[in-house]
């Protein structure tokens, strides 16, 4: 009995270390100037949760990045995309730290990039460098903030992870700076009938309400009562807001209260990157689409796995079936312990006696979440594995004549209202295939403002095969167009002496850029990919191009159906 309660308590201490760290001041601020923050970790995302925090740079690049605490780079990205030019700390603490869209690095690390990028002649890189080979003591200098990759203006992504396990943390657990005394908002409350029999106000679609009241006191107007039938499950738009900062807040905590006792509970401390496309289970999905606002779930989905869920009772659903008044309190709270609560009642209600089953419903095709699915007709067929769908899936499937440069019909695989966790298969066969023309042709993505969206397709007996992360309407297109090649300023035959910069844009209307080289005096040379602006750039450097010469130039750009773009001219320099 001794012996168990010293295992208990060493595991409770574990357990506490784990969440709540005891050294809440092992890491300073990873910028110099004034702290202020313009998205915060956990933040609601398309299709992920934001991994860390955003701090501003005064909207501009070239601000100083210190390490946040002492220790040694293991690795060093660059990528067009993503995270840009980042870079990665582990610290003795058990934690590591990332700083994502640098401009540049400090010289030292600059130099050995730029070596591994001549050597493996790529600029997309990843590096794993010895732990003696960039070490920092806490508050040195590693890197200047930027706007590389998928940032949509300057500023630096921080964030601290688990050493071992690679899990981001929520970096506002630790004290570094950041006030905030200013309590959540509550906007809207949602709620949604759970099964076909259940009902909220004599209907069977959610009930969707503007809450009213302030500074931490909210409440559902009286004259809007609530009647409920069955299951039944709750939503909120909420936002915080901090000291220092103009930005809306993703909430840290929300808890569900059914007559004082709590059944649900969302905590976001940390989470593991093979689960944040969860997201589009918490989340209602719908909602997100077709409004583009964001209503948490305070239920949970049967093939939810998210891990941010505490004290969650038969998964979060309220279960209205006695002839009385129920209690709902809906608490959100920040990581500083500012809350603010939605109160309400809501009362049971005997259900109408009306058709359950509606048309659509009835002509669909049932498909189970934890089975694989298949679904075959002329020319398509659509195969969704197991786990890939959040709940029971009541399929639909429509087809329309496709239009001019479309080699198919358009299939509606389902609809965009419903989220996808994994990838499934999508295949099909073209009307036509023109003569020599098979690797030209791929499976696109039609939206409703008809933008093409394309996707990476292979044959497979006759079929284009595909495998889309989302339903919605599809054909198979072709792509015959080579990418664009257009220099920002004349470099064919010109002096460009006076210049430090070469600038070239490289755009493809179809399938997307899937590589390009390019050759000085015919040697490799570096060009950074700046994605977003479809801009390729190369610093031209004495160390590596002779002075006072002509040079040949040679710029090869491939697109993703092997169209291939060849751009050559000679230049002074």
């Amino acid at each position: 009995m001794h012996l168990t309660r010293i295992a208990l308590s060493i595991l409770l201490l574990f357990i506490n270390l784990e969440d709540n760290p005891k050294e809440k001041s092992v890491f300073i601020s990873p910028l110099t100037i004034p702290l202020s923050l313009s998205s915060n970790f956990g933040e609601l995302r398309t299709d992920h949760f934001h991994s860390g925090i955003d701090l501003r740079t005064q909207g501009v690049t070239g601000k100083e990045i210190v390490a946040a605490a002492s220790g040694y780079v293991y690795r060093i990205s660059v990528s067009p995309g993503g995270f840009g030019k980042a870079l990665y700390m582990k610290h003795p603490s058990g934690y590591s730290t990332v700083y994502g869209h640098l401009d540049r690095f400090i010289p030292g690390i600059e130099e050995y990039v730029k070596k591994r990028q001549y050597e493996q002649k790529s600029f997309t890189i990843n590096i794993y460098p010895p732990s003696d080979k960039f070490e920092f003591k806490q508050g040195e200098v590693i890197a200047y903030s930027g706007n590389t990759g998928s940032s949509s203006g300057p500023h630096l992504h921080y964030e601290i992870r688990k050493s071992d396990t690679e899990a981001p943390v929520n970096p506002l657990i630790f004290d570094f700076g950041v006030e905030d005394n200013i309590k959540p908002i509550i906007e809207r409350l949602v709620i949604y009938p759970v099964g076909r029999n259940s009902m909220i106000n004599g209907d069977y679609k959610p009930l969707r309400l503007n809450v009213s009241g302030g500074h931490g006191n909210y409440y559902v107007p009286s004259e809007k009562e609530i009647l409920i039938s069955g299951k039944a499950g709750f939503g909120i738009k909420s936002f915080d807001l901090m000291n220092e900062s103009y930005s809306r807040f993703s909430a840290y905590s929300i808890s569900l209260k059914v007559d004082s006792n709590v059944v649900y509970r969302k905590i976001m401390d940390s989470f593991m990157f093979d689960e944040t496309r969860y997201i589009n289970s918490h989340i209602d999905y719908e909602t997100l689409m077709r409004e583009r606002t964001y209503i948490e779930k305070l239920f949970r989905q049967p093939n939810n796995k998210l891990s941010l869920y505490k004290d969650i009772k038969n998964d979060g659903i309220v279960n209205i079936t006695e002839n009385r008044k129920y209690h709902i309190s809906i608490e959100v709270t920040d990581i500083k312990g500012n809350k603010s609560e939605l109160s309400f009642y809501v009362r049971f209600s005997v259900p109408w006696k009306k058709e359950t089953f509606d048309p659509e419903i009835k002509n669909s095709i049932t498909m189970p979440y934890g089975r694989n699915n298949r679904f075959a007709a002329k020319n398509i067929s659509v195969t969704i594995p197991a786990g890939s769908l959040y709940d029971t899936l009541y399929f639909e499937y429509k087809k329309t004549q496709g239009i001019n440069g479309m080699l198919s019909e358009i299939h509606q695989v389902h609809n965009k209202y419903v989220p996808v966790h994994k990838a499934y298969s999508l295949a099909i066969k073209p009307d036509i295939i023109p003569a020599g023309k098979e690797s030209k042709m791929l499976i696109a993505e039609i939206t409703e403002d008809w933008k093409r969206i394309p996707l990476t397709s292979r044959w497979e007996d006759g079929f284009l095969v595909a495998n889309p992360l989302r339903f919605g309407s599809f054909f198979v297109g072709i792509d015959t167009v080579p990418p664009a090649i257009n220099p920002e300023e004349t470099i064919s035959g010109a002096d460009l002496s006076d210049k430090k910069l070469l600038k070239i844009r490289i755009f493809d209307n179809f399938s997307g850029i899937k590589s390009y080289e390019s050759y000085i005096d015919g040697n490799w040379a570096l060009f950074e990919w700046d994605q977003k602006n479809n801009l390729i750039i190369h610093a031209l450097d004495s160390d590596r191009m002779e002075k006072g010469k002509n040079h040949s130039f040679t710029l090869k750009v491939k697109d993703n159906c092997e169209n291939v773009s060849i751009y050559k001219c000679d230049f002074f320099w």
